[in-house]
């Protein structure tokens, strides 16, 4: 599996999203994931699937250390003892010693960013995580986290999709060494419907999801799309093995904006 590579994290470019996916079709399509070949698990606690990830995980019978895992704290628990508390009760639902990455879910107004990031910081030194970052924030957040935080901050998880770029959060994070993770990156579907992603799909026997796919893959960009069937797991999973040309990359790019599905 190729890896997006951030101060001493490889994080694996293909990744499964699993927002929404609960009970006994979460666990079964993690551990269905891994045994395909996946080796990149995404969640959080506001998902409220953290033990059944964990599950998922154990029954695969992939060793831990051959699994990504990366799970995020709700803002509601910002507050110092709160986050520590919070990272402890993802640990334990998941049943394990530590995640790999750790994450602030969203930005918040309600605590001081600088006690989040020390909390954050505080839980890596405690083990709990291997690596730290954020998600949804913007430029002007990054530069703040990484001024406030002693650990380096790895990865910012943000929305990207055919449709949605954030070229200013893109260019502050490679400046400070910052992996991107794409949620949403198939734009909930739309991507699968795009006329465009299609016709470049077709010189290569792809579909449109799989280009969209292989457009941020090919950015050096983490991609984890969602889904809860084996055939879409095995379609997300076929991205590496074709590249799209230059010319196509930009006519992707330069599609981002109005949907254009029709």
């Amino acid at each position: 599996m190729q890896v997006a590579e951030s101060d001493g994290a490889r994080i694996p470019l293909l990744g499964l999203g699993t927002w929404e996916l609960r009970g006994v079709g979460c666990s079964r399509i993690v551990e269905q994931a891994l045994r395909l070949g996946y080796r990149h698990i995404d969640t959080a606690e506001m998902y409220d699937n953290e033990a059944e990830i964990g599950e998922g995980l154990r029954k695969s019978g992939i060793a831990r250390d051959e699994i990504f895992v990366t799970t995020k704290v709700w803002p509601e628990h910002f507050a110092a003892a709160a986050f520590l508390r919070s990272t402890e009760h993802s640990l334990n639902k998941l049943k394990l010693k530590h995640v790999d990455l750790l994450l602030l879910h969203w930005p918040s107004s309600l605590v001081p960013l600088e006690e989040t990031i020390g909390a954050l910081n505080e839980a890596k030194e405690r083990g709990y995580t291997k690596h730290i970052g954020i998600s949804n924030f913007n430029a002007e957040l990054v530069e703040k986290t990484v001024k406030l935080s002693k650990a380096p901050i790895v990865n910012n998880q943000i929305k990207l999709n055919p449709y949605s770029d954030q070229p200013e959060v893109i260019a502050t994070c490679k400046r400070h060494g910052i992996s991107i993770t794409a949620h949403t990156p198939i734009a909930k579907g739309d991507a699968a419907r795009d006329k465009m992603l299609f016709s470049i799909g077709a010189a290569y026997k792809k579909s449109a999801t799989q280009v969209c796919l292989r457009y941020f893959v090919q950015r050096g960009v983490i991609v984890i799309p969602r889904t809860s069937k084996m055939d879409r797991l095995v379609e997300n999973a076929a991205i590496f093995d074709f590249k799209l040309s230059a010319r196509e990359m930009e006519m992707i790019r330069a599609g981002a904006g109005p949907k254009r599905q029709s």
